[in-house]
């Protein structure tokens, strides 16, 4: 048996598809069929060739955010992460990475073990093939976090689960939002959606989103926001003004950097009180940023930069997902769907930036 995988050729390339054998399950491996697979920022940036030189070379299989189902698995690979019982055609959430466990990272138990992605990054020529979301099936051994998905939850609210939602969750536990809080959501596409009904969900008092598309602030206060600034209808020192005046004149307990703009940061520094907390996740690429480090040192404020997470946030954020599903429109996160022979053409509308995620069914 075989099956299919899209290859990335390279910057704003066309996909092509190739088939690899369907590899046999070891004692202690899991063999997924992906159910749905999405194009995540960071997928967008590998396409555009904007991630430094070797990152995602042409011959890979890009893809992260996904969710499937059990498709083998071997004997000693019968529960999930916390001790449910696993079988064939269970739907499950799994995390895309997995830490090695000798660095200096996973010493300390932190959640940045410089070599997660080794795995990913040996390439579908070499066996087990599978090993990026973009396919057909997706191998993974107990490094690996795996999760039961509860029977109410659709593909389409599971599947962004294991990037955006677990990162904003993890971000938001770390930088402490606590009752209370005003946070200022700085770009509310997928991330930016999910912080915001996080943070509510935390007892943030206010939230304030800040977009420059129109649709993605209606959106967002849906998912609870409770003001938004247009960025194409207001300047930075207006959009500061403004957080400073709704907020007694103090500024923002939290804000959350997700757009991905280096520009931003300082804006986002000065929109914060005295002792204020900075949760970066979008700013992934190697671009730089102007701040004056004296807007973070004589306010005493403390920036959080976030890349990764730690095994507990996905069952957390599949029952976040469960009680909350009647509140948030979720189901509105993945906008846009197209079958995976058509990834090519999907990867061109999600460049565009104009949706929230394109997902790919298989």
């Amino acid at each position: 048996m075989t099956g299919r995988a899209a290859i990335f050729t390279g910057a704003r390339q066309p996909f092509q598809f190739r088939e690899y054998p369907i590899p046999e399950v070891g004692p202690r491996d899991l063999l997924v069929k992906v159910r749905m697979a999405n194009i995540c920022g960071s997928d967008i940036h590998a396409w555009e060739g904007s991630f430094p030189g070797g990152t995602f070379a042409p011959g890979t299989i890009l893809g992260h955010e996904m969710a499937g189902e059990v498709f083998d698995q071997g004997e000693r690979f019968r529960t999930d992460s916390t001790g449910k019982p696993l079988k064939v055609g269970d739907r499950i959430a799994y995390s895309y990475f997995r830490f090695c466990g000798q660095c200096i990272a996973c010493l300390h138990g932190d959640s940045t073990c410089p070599y997660r992605y080794e795995y990913r990054d040996a390439g579908p020529d070499q066996y087990p093939h599978f090993n990026g979301a973009y396919a057909e099936y997706f191998h993974m051994d107990r490094g690996f976090w795996v999760f039961k998905v509860p029977d109410e939850l659709s593909d389409d609210l599971v599947s962004p689960v294991n990037c955006a939602l677990a990162e904003v969750l993890y971000g938001l536990h770390r930088t402490g939002v606590t009752l209370g809080d005003t946070v200022v959501i700085q770009g509310v596409g997928g991330l930016g959606l999910y912080a915001t009904a996080v943070a509510k969900e935390m007892g943030a008092r206010e939230v304030i989103a800040v977009d420059r598309i129109a649709a993605r602030l209606e959106l967002a206060e849906e998912f609870g926001a409770d003001r938004t600034l247009n960025v194409e209808h207001t300047s930075s020192e207006e959009r500061v003004a403004r957080i400073r005046q709704w907020t007694g004149g103090d500024g923002a307990d939290v804000a959350v950097e997700v757009s991905g703009a280096p520009g931003v940061i300082q804006e986002g520094l000065d929109s914060l009180r005295q002792g204020g907390r900075y949760l970066w996740v979008g700013n992934i690429t190697p671009k730089p940023a102007e701040i004056s480090p004296t807007t973070v040192v004589r306010a005493s404020r403390t920036i959080f930069g976030v890349v990764a997470y730690e095994k507990w946030v996905i069952p957390r954020a599949l029952d976040l997902l469960v009680r909350t599903q009647a509140k948030y429109p979720y189901h509105k996160i993945v906008s846009d769907k197209f079958p995976l022979d058509q990834i090519s053409e999907a990867f061109s509308v999600a460049a565009k930036r104009e949706v929230i995620r394109v997902g790919l069914t298989m």
